[in-house]
């Protein structure tokens, strides 16, 4: 596994620096994307969910799109505005990883170790980590070099981005500043951290098929 985990450090600290450049350099709609949407309808919503897609490599501020989706649009289409970004850039991420498998170079014996634990735990790494920056996009570009199936993880995806997705949209239609993104983040991530314990203590991790 020694390859796998090598490679998911880089994406770690790979999506860490670029968000540290972003936040230094002031980018525009990547620092705070509220301004691009603010005009609202089909454009703003294109902006969201594909801010949220991209989000799979780009350091996107994805609270603040999720909480804009709550105030432009409501809690009904908001949170599915949110929910498609999300998934989507799960599949994306599967599609990423891949394509980046031939690069790792990784031999069989340890790429049948990571398939078999992403046939164990990888639907629970992916809802688990769906709330969390960095580790969500990590997770299923991994998930996708080790030979995970797309739809399942865009099913694992939905699952846990749903939480993240109505309580955004909810506290967005209510009112829209820092207080309220900070606070759905740290109830979305307990929820996360729940679930994770409850699975991993049934020691009966929901697999992902490989395609």
């Amino acid at each position: 596994m020694q390859r796998y985990a090598w490679a998911t450090a880089a994406i770690v600290v790979a999506l860490v620096l670029a968000f540290a450049a972003v936040e230094a350099a002031g980018v525009g709609v990547l620092s705070d994307p509220r301004a691009a949407m603010s005009d609202g309808g089909a454009f703003a919503a294109l902006v969201g969910v594909g801010l949220l897609i991209g989000d799979v490599v780009l350091p996107v501020p994805s609270s603040l799109v999720m909480l804009a989706h709550g105030a432009l649009f409501g809690v009904g289409l908001g949170t599915l505005l949110s929910l498609l970004g999300t998934v989507g850039a799960a599949v994306a991420g599967v599609w990423i990883g891949r394509r980046s498998e031939r690069l790792l170079g990784v031999p069989a014996g340890e790429r049948r170790r990571a398939q078999d634990l992403v046939d164990r735990w990888g639907a629970v790494a992916v809802v688990a980590t769906r709330p969390v920056p960095v580790l969500a996009e990590a997770v299923v570009i991994m998930a996708g070099a080790a030979g995970a199936s797309a739809l399942q993880v865009a099913v694992a995806a939905a699952a846990g981005g749903l939480p993240a997705a109505v309580l955004y949209a909810l506290a967005g239609s209510l009112v829209v500043h820092a207080a309220s993104g900070a606070a759905v983040f740290l109830a979305v991530v307990a929820l996360a951290a729940v679930f994770w314990l409850v699975s991993t203590r049934q020691r009966n991790g929901s697999g992902l098929r490989r395609t």
